[in-house]
């Protein structure tokens, strides 16, 4: 019975774990030489999940991308320049917080029972999570103290406190529910990305091609010849072979100024023989190129624009006004700096 570890980034009640809990029920099946199970193993940090994959001691999960703050940053970086390392498949976890008391504990009653008079209830999470959760901890006026992390805070609960966290958190440290989806917003989410090294994406993906029709591909490349419009006709070679591009973005190379390595996210794959030309032009062009990713697709929601939360302070004219008001408008000339 084949098994394989999947390595994710500690302590036990992180999202990252919640995601490791997702990949192994997603991946797990065992055909064609597939992985039967999973055993979950947590590491200190995203540095040892890539020594532990390209040494193949296992596969490893790590933050990907967040729809509110983008990518993390660190872990592309990290996946740019790891050796023998590239991802299989993309997870999806939503970034909600549960309000949590220790099991039979209910501070706000006691509170409220003691009559009038401060008494601090400390409230305990990363940061980031209090950060997230100002409205829940307002409304109750709550003491909020800072832990080293989400799953920390849960774990060292001390009676008369809340903590807040996953919800996994609940049942792994023995906890009882105070409040579900106390986040000041709803619909944030985080992809992670597994990885493994690049013989087993070759598989992976060799028996996802046996169900799934569509992938996509992540891809850094880096121009050796610079000058004008060097990234506009990498641009144009994508589009003239047909490529739907969903992401776009650059990272400095570290220590050299005015060096960049850019990343596009592809709906494509690298056997399909339009990619393949892609690839091969671009390599005949001078570009460094590197694959990151390779995995089975997810539909992706498409909202009509008049859904979207455009930023404020923008400039945004229906095609009815334009001829009216495109000249005769403070507020486009005001946002357009004139």
């Amino acid at each position: 019975m084949t098994r394989k570890r999947l390595f994710y980034l500690g302590p036990e009640g992180t999202f990252t774990h919640q995601a490791a809990m997702d990949a192994a029920a997603q991946l797990a099946g065992g055909t064609s030489g597939g992985p039967t199970g999973f055993d979950l193993v947590a590491l200190p940090d995203v540095p040892a999940i890539m020594e532990a994959v390209r040494s193949g001691r296992g596969w490893g999960v790590i933050a990907w991308e967040n729809n509110v703050e983008g990518y993390v940053v660190p872990n592309l970086d990290a996946l740019i320049d790891a050796t023998d390392v590239a991802g299989l498949a993309r997870v999806r976890v939503d970034v909600a917080f549960d309000a949590f008391t220790r099991r039979g504990d209910d501070p706000l009653a006691a509170r409220d029972a003691a009559g009038p008079g401060p008494v601090a209830i400390p409230v305990s999470a990363h940061p980031h999570g209090l950060a997230q959760c100002k409205r829940f901890i307002a409304d109750h006026r709550l003491t909020p103290t800072p832990a080293s992390s989400n799953a920390a805070a849960c774990r060292d609960l001390e009676p008369g406190g809340v903590a807040l966290g996953p919800h996994i958190c609940g049942e792994l440290y023995g906890l009882d529910t105070l409040a579900p989806r106390v986040q000041d917003f709803e619909g944030a989410h985080t992809d992670f990305l597994v990885l493994g090294t690049r013989d087993d994406v070759r598989a992976s993906n060799a028996r996802a091609r046996v169900h799934e029709t569509d992938f996509e591909t992540i891809i850094t490349f880096i121009p050796l010849v610079t000058g004008p419009g060097v990234i506009a006709n990498v641009l144009d070679i994508l589009r003239d072979a047909g490529l739907n591009m969903t992401s776009f973005m650059s990272r400095p190379i570290k220590g050299d100024d005015g060096t960049y390595s850019f990343i596009d996210t592809l709906d494509a794959a690298p056997w399909e023989p339009r990619f393949r030309d892609v690839l091969a032009t671009l390599a005949t062009h001078g570009i460094w190129l590197k694959t990151l990713a390779v995995y089975p697709r997810r539909d992706r929601p498409a909202p009509p624009v008049d859904a979207w939360r455009l930023p404020r302070g923008g400039v945004h004219l229906d095609a009815t006004r334009i001829d009216n008001d495109w000249k005769d408008t403070e507020t486009t000339e005001r946002e357009l700096l004139w």
